[in-house]
């Protein structure tokens, strides 16, 4: 699927959320000419293996958030199944912090204090890939420990998002976490999700995408 295609896309999909956005000549969609601003770019996957999808999301000159989607099966079909796995995982999160568009039904939403402010939480389910996918229960405790850690950190007083993953595959009984605060690897939420017990139950991978936003007063 080409820019145009994907723009056309995202435009539809923002729409029927009664977002208006405004199409640029680079595959941008802006708002009211300003941030923020969304695009995605599909890349396919060579030699048989998944595409990938690519969606940025520009909050500000200096600050965006950068996501990455696998898409299984060939051209378009591969595509279409990333935009899948980004509408189920992130795109509900995205547009309530930075559209200020709500479905409840979508997210969890929390308030936490850190430090010494109160933050708005915008939790995305843990969505789950592979082919023991609905075999696979997450753990409770996984956004238990993702809490404790978040509120050791001290963060600025502006919009953060983090990006969590595990996968397991049967083969070698092998498991891995991996915790992105802001697009950096964050090394207490990689660690508080490794201890966590997580089903052994062969191939899978389970992501959750999170926001958070300080709250005014």
């Amino acid at each position: 699927m080409n820019s145009a295609a994907l723009q056309k896309y995202l435009l539809r999909l923002f729409e029927r959320h009664d977002v208006e956005l405004d199409a640029d000549e680079d595959g941008w969609l802006v708002t009211d000419d300003d941030f923020p601003a969304i695009r995605a770019e599909w890349h396919e996957g060579i030699a048989g293996e998944p595409g990938r999808l690519d969606i940025d999301v520009v909050l500000s000159e200096e600050r965006r958030i950068e996501e990455s989607f696998a898409g299984i099966g060939g051209g378009d079909a591969g595509c279409r199944d990333a935009l899948h796995a980004f509408e189920q995982n992130a795109f509900h999160i995205l547009l309530a912090a930075c559209w200020y568009v709500t479905d409840e039904r979508k997210m969890q939403i929390a308030a936490w204090d850190i430090g010494v402010r109160t933050w708005d939480v915008f939790v995305g389910p843990f969505n789950v890939r592979g082919t023991t996918a609905d075999a696979v229960s997450i753990p409770a405790e996984a956004l238990a420990a993702i809490e404790a850690a978040v509120k050791r950190e001290a963060l600025t007083p502006e919009l953060h998002w983090l990006r969590l993953v595990h996968s397991h595959t049967a083969a070698g009984d092998d498991s891995r976490s991996e915790a992105l605060l802001d697009n950096e690897l964050w090394t207490a939420g990689t660690l508080a999700l490794t201890a966590v017990a997580w089903p052994q139950a062969g191939d899978y991978s389970a992501r959750c995408f999170m926001l958070l936003d300080v709250r005014d007063y």
